[in-house]
């Protein structure tokens, strides 16, 4: 008579499901994943007290001491004078902190300028084969790695409450053009002014006024966004659209509109 083979252990001890690296990785485990890129933020974001933010877009591609180096000393400078200004605005929370995609180029500069003014700052990077990785001025603890891009950008503008855009390429103007069809469509739930910075390149890049001229826009939507050259005119204007040191806007978390809501008025 044969001896019945031994139970296999494994199988008598199956891992939870939670913690089981193959179902996670399947195909089926997908959702989850999805899911783990919106709540490891936002525990984070909530751990550590991130109210809202300022976003920097740009290039990965430039340099400090490459042709278009300009731009990079600019995004440092702004960042650091916009990490410098949220530090004295009265609040039971840290404002307007500064928020890039987390690799080299402009991100890295802004996330740099922001760290040599003293303030936090976060990065939203994401895996690629190139170009992307962590810069080493981000905040310990608000330095995140994106899988999807969809749920990289919904934290984009989830905490924004301003956008500074400086020169890129698609991976710019996708960021760029998802928030300003959100606020064009009204599916924020407030203003999130966007403020392109170096007007000769966006005017160039961008024919604006022929999208108004052939009907694909309209006139008012030329106002969602503002064109900036240095930057002290852009803290200006982000100062004037978003509040005085005195009174600043309360923060809140950006809310999608339905078409039942009330359009906002302010």
């Amino acid at each position: 008579m044969k001896t019945p083979p031994a139970p296999d252990s494994a199988a008598m001890d199956p891992p939870l499901a939670y913690r089981d690296p193959q179902f996670l990785e399947s195909e089926e485990g997908r959702p989850v994943r999805i899911l783990a890129e919106y709540l490891q933020p936002l525990h984070a974001f909530r751990r550590h007290r991130v109210h809202d933010t300022i976003v920097f877009f740009g290039s990965a591609r430039v340099r400090e001491d490459g042709p278009q180096g300009s731009y990079y000393r600019d995004a440092r400078e702004l960042a650091r004078l916009v990490t410098r200004w949220s530090g004295e605005i009265q609040s039971p929370g840290h404002r307007f902190l500064v928020c890039t995609g987390g690799g080299p180029g402009i991100m890295e500069a802004a996330n740099r300028g922001a760290s040599e003014a003293g303030g936090r700052t976060i990065g939203l990077n994401i895996g690629l084969p190139h170009e992307q990785r962590p810069n080493p001025y981000i905040t310990p603890g608000l330095c995140f790695q994106f899988h999807y891009f969809f749920m990289r950008k919904l934290w984009f503008a989830y905490l924004s409450r301003a956008l500074v855009v400086f020169p890129g390429g698609f991976g710019t103007l996708d960021e760029m053009f998802e928030v300003l069809t959100l606020s064009q469509t009204r599916k924020l739930d407030r203003k999130v002014p966007v403020l392109l910075y170096g007007t000769s390149y966006w005017k160039a890049l961008i024919d604006f006024e022929m999208l108004v001229r052939e009907g694909m826009i309209g006139r008012e939507d030329l106002a969602l966004f503002h064109f900036v050259d240095t930057p002290p005119d852009a803290l200006q204007l982000l100062q004037k659209m978003l509040g005085s040191e005195q009174r600043p806007e309360a923060p809140s978390i950006a809310r999608s509109n339905t078409p039942d809501d009330p359009v906002p008025t302010a």
